[in-house]
């Protein structure tokens, strides 16, 4: 009788052990994959991110690293979310899709916000501002909006520059990115190139015999979000705002950009 207490008594003990392990290690894999704050993250313990890796220097490709201002953030806001960073590369035609359908958790791919993208993904408070700029070359006539009317206008595909070369011509030659734009134009093609001004800074910095004309308006850039990861925008969204008290987004800013351009511009009158 004596044994067989003991026997049940340690079949008892090894239940209760078993039973505290596995509740144990269901936390801990709840607590990587993000589920106690509904994130629902793509893979567990990683923010996952996309970016086109084409758009320099906000993201592009040092060797078989991602780099650029755009991956600084999002490995920023990876950091303030105690979650590791995990950047991928993608069409940027294709990206606003990808999180959409669960592929990345965020897109950090400096998209600007528009109306037809918010009925597919929510977005953060913008991380920075840009605006359309009309390149030339340095011999071009072209000086004014009115002098964009019928002009041979090419834009990167899938970016929001289609909307706004649409509203002067119809002749718009659509290619891979906003560099191939102006390298294109700079080799003669096209009347003009829609991009952003540190993308023409840029490219012209790098050598390319190219002119920014005027700025046409002011958009925002920010961070894309599945519509159902509510929890993860307001952490997105409180991870972009201590980052600007703090100083640290102008901090990245000036570090990939050359210049903070974390604050909206005014346009001049």
């Amino acid at each position: 009788m004596k044994k067989l207490n003991i026997l049940l008594f340690s079949i008892v003990t090894m239940l209760l052990f078993a039973g505290c392990a596995n509740n144990e290690s269901a936390h801990e894999d709840s607590n990587a994959a993000g589920d106690d704050a509904g994130y629902n993250l793509v893979a567990d313990g990683k923010l996952t991110f996309a970016a086109s890796g084409e758009f320099k220097p906000f993201s592009y490709m040092e060797g078989t690293d991602m780099v650029g201002f755009d991956i600084a953030v999002g490995e920023a806001i990876a950091e303030k979310l105690g979650l590791e960073p995990n950047p991928q590369r993608a069409k940027f035609s294709g990206i606003v899709t990808g999180v959409t359908e669960g592929r990345y958790d965020i897109a950090v791919a400096s998209h600007t916000v528009t109306e037809e993208r918010l009925q597919q993904v929510d977005f953060s408070e913008p991380y920075y501002y840009s605006g359309p700029v009309i390149y030339t070359r340095p011999d071009s006539d072209i000086e004014t909006e009115d002098d964009l009317k019928d002009k041979e206008i090419s834009v990167a595909r899938g970016t929001t520059y289609l909307e706004v070369a649409q509203e002067y011509t119809s002749n718009i030659p659509q290619v891979d990115s906003d560099v191939v734009a102006l390298q294109s134009l700079a080799s003669g093609h096209h009347d003009a190139v829609i991009t952003d001004d540190v993308t023409g800074l840029t490219a012209i910095d790098a050598g390319l015999e190219v002119d920014g004309r005027f700025q046409l308006d002011v958009a925002e850039q920010a961070v894309a979000v599945n519509k159902d990861n509510t929890a993860l925008l307001e952490a997105v969204n409180e991870a972009l705002k201590e980052m600007k008290e703090s100083g640290e987004l102008a901090a990245l800013s000036e570090e990939w950009i050359g210049g903070d351009i974390t604050e909206e511009p005014e346009l001049e009158k």
